[in-house]
C-alpha cells in the first residue's frame, strides 16, 4: 500500500513539474514547446483542477497563437467559462467559417444571450475590430431585424461604409444612429469626418461642434473642426480650435502640422517654422530599439 501512494505522489510531484515547465514554455513564446510539455501534463491532471484549466486554456492558445485555429477550437472549448478561451474561440470560430458559433462565443464573453439582438450587435463590433467587415455587417444587419432601435447599430454600419469609402451610406447610417441616439457623440463626430470627407465644410462643421459639446475631452473632432475652417480659410478659428485639441493631445501630428500650416497662413512664420521644424525632426528620429 505504501508503495502505491508513494508511486501516485511521484507521479503527481511528474505531472506538477511538467504542467509548470509548460507554463513557463508558454509565457517564453515557445508555443510549440509549451503544447508538448502541457498535453502531457493534462493526462494525469484531475478535470476539476485549476491546473487542468489552466493546462487546457494555454494549449488552446498556443495553438491559436501559432495560426492553427481548427486544433485550437477542441481545447478551448474544454473551458468555455473562461472568458479568455471565448476570445480566442470567438476569432477561432470565423478562421474556419463557423459565424453562428462565432457569434455564440462573444455573447458569451459579455454574458449576453446568443442570437439576441444585443448578442449580435456585440459580435459585429468584435468581429469589425479584427476587419472581418462582411461578417460584421451580417451581424449587425440581424440585430436590426431583431430590434430595429437598437442603438449604435446603425453607427456600426455607418463606420463600416465609411472606412470602404462609401461616403453617401455612412451619412445615411450615422443620420438613422442619431435619430435614435442624439447624445453619442461619436457618431456626430464620425457624420462630421463623412462630411468633411466629401469636402462640405459647412455641413461637417455643426456636427463635428455637437461631438465637441457631447464630449469635449477627445481630440478627434477638434482636429477634424480645424481642418473645416483652415479649408474655409477662417484661420483665426482654425488657430483656437487645433490649440485646444492639442491641449488634450500635445503630440498628434495632424494637430501639430494643421496648427503650423494655419499659423503659416496668418503670418506668424516663427511659430509655424518651429512647430513644422519639430516634426520633421520627430520624423528624421529612429524610433528606439
Amino acid at each position: 500500500m505504501l508503495h502505491v501512494l508513494a508511486a501516485l505522489l511521484l507521479s503527481a510531484a511528474a505531472s506538477s513539474d511538467t504542467h509548470q515547465h509548460g507554463v513557463d514554455l508558454y509565457k517564453q513564446q515557445k508555443y510549440s514547446e509549451a503544447i508538448a510539455a502541457l498535453q502531457e501534463a493534462v493526462k494525469t491532471e484531475n478535470p476539476s483542477t485549476p491546473e487542468y484549466k489552466e493546462s487546457v486554456l494555454m494549449i488552446g492558445q498556443s495553438y491559436f497563437m501559432l495560426s492553427q485555429a481548427p486544433k485550437a477550437i477542441p481545447w478551448l472549448e474544454k473551458v468555455p467559462t473562461l472568458n479568455e478561451a471565448n476570445y480566442m474561440l470567438g476569432y477561432a470560430y470565423l478562421q474556419t467559417k463557423q459565424q453562428d458559433q462565432s457569434e455564440a462565443a462573444f455573447a458569451r464573453l459579455f454574458g449576453l444571450k446568443p442570437n439576441s439582438a444585443a448578442g449580435h450587435l456585440l459580435a459585429g463590433q468584435m468581429m469589425l475590430k479584427k476587419e472581418y467587415e462582411d461578417q460584421a455587417v451580417a451581424e449587425v444587419n440581424e440585430a436590426l431585424t431583431l430590434d430595429p432601435k437598437l442603438p449604435e447599430a446603425h453607427f456600426l454600419l455607418g463606420e463600416v461604409a465609411i472606412y470602404r469609402g462609401h461616403l453617401d451610406e455612412g451619412v445615411a447610417e450615422l443620420t438613422k444612429e442619431l435619430a435614435l441616439n442624439p447624445n453619442f457623440a461619436m457618431a456626430w463626430y464620425r457624420l462630421g469626418d463623412a462630411y468633411q470627407r466629401q469636402e462640405h465644410w459647412d455641413l461637417a462643421i455643426p456636427n463635428l461642434q455637437r461631438a465637441v459639446w457631447l464630449n469635449p475631452d477627445y481630440s478627434g473632432p477638434y482636429i477634424l473642426l480645424g481642418r473645416c475652417y483652415f479649408k474655409q480659410a477662417n484661420f483665426s478659428n482654425a488657430e483656437g480650435i487645433l490649440r485646444r485639441a492639442l491641449a488634450i493631445d500635445p503630440n498628434n501630428h495632424s494637430a501639430n502640422y494643421l496648427l503650423g500650416q494655419t499659423l503659416m497662413a496668418e503670418g506668424k512664420k516663427d511659430e509655424a517654422k518651429a512647430i513644422l521644424d519639430k516634426l520633421r525632426t520627430a520624423a528624421d528620429t529612429p524610433a528606439p530599439r
